[in-house]
């Protein structure tokens, strides 16, 4: 870490140099720097340092460009600070200076991400192990060998001349194996890692997307958080999917009415238009941002570089997701030392104590125009954690790696006959994984299907998660819409997402997400028509059967037989029923509330707890279920009714107390008051229908 020079200490007209990358080359060239002055920022701000620069790399780039960001300004070998914005449709010459001093506090801030609860392998430790309980192997094969010849030298003397012979030849041979073998391991992980000490200083000189190296034989000890339970295998944890996107650095120049104003430029791949116009819509409220849809290079690795070296001047990206699907942004790495990083000079996303990925990057040209530029890279391997996204820069650590939660999508769409899986890993943030989750599902869903106009969805998704008891949240569903079904199709898995997100009491872990969505041309929806029961007259727990008549949409009438119990401790008189889909708001405001009746705060003013929230998700209709549940009570007239009415309701709870027991412990009389049956159909409507209870 060089020395710094403070912003008070900066004057008016001292000269300095820059660093930055502008050619596929990866060579880290520099320009100059003329300090006009420093822009106080006024009380509880930061200050900036305004300049213009200069040279042959400036005439070449066509200015300080997009891109450009974090490149770092020294003046008299001493470190001043980081190239940050520019002034929108000005001069592209003329930019500002974030301060060093104001970067440096990043590394000290408060990280509190990261904190995953699951049991985690240590990669490099695990293959240490595996590696000795071979060995040992081998060391009790050897020795029963040579038991098993000195056993046979008792037998006869020229077998135990013999064995004598065998048994040292064995011997010898074992002890050579013995010393080869080290050597040979040794050498086998040299090729396998082929990182000395002259090759680490060479590579402190080259650029780092140049700087790789095989994830599976890691030269630093790193616990990567892969859960001991989950099917993902650790080898699949340290050796991670391409990184499939390209991105170019925050933007330098933006300003309105003579105001300074940055906008973070995110490069995406993978979304397609819908998906874009989709991720535009979730990202709004961060305001001044800009996407720019671009592949990634189809030889990108991708992988996780234990050691990667990252140089001021050099070319950084950080990412929120990587796979089939990507969102990142590159910038210039401002400051190193040892393994904590600085860079940018301005905010990713202004998030504070984050969780994304920093990743190395190349070049890949610069494009400008008269009061615009952009320099263009792509993201490349995986080489640390970006931990800190404030105003005036972002922070990471290399070798060490964000939490990740894999997200694996099946999408088959049974009009057009196609069928794909997506795969996509996304860091680990509260703040944006639902948002994140719900617009990959969206995007995959428009890619297979083209248009979703018209169209019905299934949707069923598995979170694995420990917010809950049984470790995971499952629910499916079937939604249409006229216009664009995937909006409504994504929503209760990004409702669920953002229940476990937010869990009041602590911080839930997710595992992974898997979804499946299955689509179909057209409009799969039913109205109901009728509902005769088979008997009028009942008893509480007696068993009635519903003949109900349904028209598809555009489709002969089909009939359904639909078993409903009747409550055991119904009182006694006329039992209305609400028939409805699943989907539909109850028909009375006295249904639902009984309905809702057991999530009541209790009367200590308690909460639901997040698993009771998911729950409450997880068993609520839906829309292809037909309903059966009690309507509203007929009112009571007369006082005759009343007393009546009274007593009923006394004889009842009479009975819930003698059954409280039995409740508890028997989830059918428990959930009786209600009946769900499921069709493949959308149930667009609701009907009532009646039956006289008798005890």
């Amino acid at each position: 870490m060089p020395d710094i020079l403070s912003v008070s200490e900066v004057q008016n007209g001292m000269t300095g140099t820059a660093y930055t990358v502008v050619e596929p080359s990866g060579d880290i060239e520099p320009f100059q720097v003329d300090i006009v002055g420093v822009v106080s920022g006024g009380k509880g701000s930061n200050s900036m340092i305004m300049a213009k620069a200069y040279g042959p790399l400036i005439d070449r780039a066509g200015g300080v460009l997009q891109g450009m960001s974090g490149s770092p300004v020294y003046i008299d070998d001493k470190l001043v600070g980081a190239v940050a914005i520019g002034l929108k449709e000005m001069n592209l010459d003329t930019f500002f200076i974030t301060p060093i001093e104001n970067m440096l506090p990043l590394w000290d801030m408060p990280d509190n991400k990261n904190k995953i609860k699951f049991k985690s392998i240590d990669l490099k430790k695990a293959a240490e192990e595996r590696e000795k309980a071979k060995k040992k192997e081998e060391e009790q094969a050897a020795k029963k060998d040579a038991a098993k010849s000195g056993d046979n030298a008792k037998n006869s003397k020229e077998a135990n001349e013999s064995s004598k012979d065998t048994g040292a030849k064995e011997k010898s041979n074992s002890a050579a194996d013995s010393k080869d073998s080290p050597k040979d391991k040794e050498s086998e992980s040299k090729k396998a890692n082929p990182v000395t000490g002259d090759e680490k200083s060479q590579s402190a000189e080259t650029p780092p997307a140049t700087e790789e190296k095989s994830p599976e034989t890691p030269s630093q000890s790193e616990t990567i958080l892969v859960p001991e339970f989950t099917d993902i295998a650790a080898d699949e944890a340290a050796k991670e999917p391409p990184v499939e996107s390209s991105g170019s650095a925050d933007n330098v120049a933006a300003a309105t009415d003579g105001t300074t104003e940055h906008k973070s430029l995110l490069c995406v791949s993978g979304f397609g238009r819908d998906g874009m116009n989709y991720l535009s819509n979730q990202f709004a409220h961060f305001g001044n941002l800009q996407f720019l849809e671009g592949g990634s290079p189809m030889d990108a690795d991708g992988t996780v570089v234990y050691d990667a070296v990252l140089e001021p001047g050099g070319p950084m990206g950080v990412a929120l997701m990587y796979g089939d699907f990507s969102i990142a942004a590159t910038g210039t790495v401002t400051a190193v030392d040892g393994n904590r990083v600085l860079g940018f000079g301005h905010e990713f996303l202004h998030q504070g104590n984050v969780n994304y990925f920093m990743t190395d990057a190349s070049v890949i040209g610069t494009i400008n125009g008269q009061s615009a530029g952009m320099k263009i890279a792509n993201v490349g391997n995986i080489v640390g954690r970006v931990n800190q996204d404030r105003s005036t820069g972002v922070a990471g650590i290399l070798g060490k790696f964000p939490e990740v939660v894999p997200v694996r999508i099946h999408v088959k769409d049974n009009t057009l006959g196609r069928e794909e899986d997506y795969g996509v890993r996304i860091a680990y943030n509260e703040d944006l994984l639902p948002q994140l989750g719900a617009t990959v599902v969206y995007a995959a869903l428009n890619k297979v299907a083209d248009t979703v106009n018209g169209s019905t969805a299934t949707v069923h998704f598995t979170i694995r998660t420990n917010a809950t008891r049984s470790g995971k949240v499952e629910r499916a569903n079937m939604f249409y819409n006229v216009s664009d079904v995937g909006q409504i199709a994504v929503m209760e898995m990004a409702q669920a997402m953002t229940l476990i997100c937010t869990n009041p009491a602590e911080v839930s872990d997710i595992l992974d997400v898997q979804v499946d969505v299955e689509l179909y041309g057209g409009r799969k929806t039913a109205t109901l028509i009728s509902a005769v029961p088979d008997k009028t007259h009942v008893k509480p727990g007696d068993t009635v059967t519903f003949k109900t008549k349904l028209k598809p949409y555009r489709q002969q009438e089909e009939e359904l037989k639909i078993p409903y119990t009747v409550p055991k401790t119904q009182p006694e008189g006329r039992l209305n029923l609400d028939l409805r889909g699943g989907g539909l708001i109850p028909v009375s405001q006295a249904a639902l509330f009984q309905q809702q009746a057991l999530v009541i705060p209790s009367e200590d003013g308690r909460l639901p707890t997040t698993e009771e929230s998911l729950n409450t998700l997880l068993n609520s209709g839906r829309n292809n279920e037909i309903i059966i549940a009690p309507g509203p009570v007929t009112d009571v007239q007369s006082e005759r009714e009343q007393k009546k009415a009274i007593r009923d309701a006394i004889q009842a709870a009479k009975e819930i107390s003698n059954h409280k027991a039995n409740l508890l412990g028997d989830k059918k009389d428990g959930k009786s008051a209600e009946t769900k049956f499921e069709t493949n159909y959308i149930i667009e409507n609701a009907i009532r229908a009646s039956l006289q209870v008798e005890r």
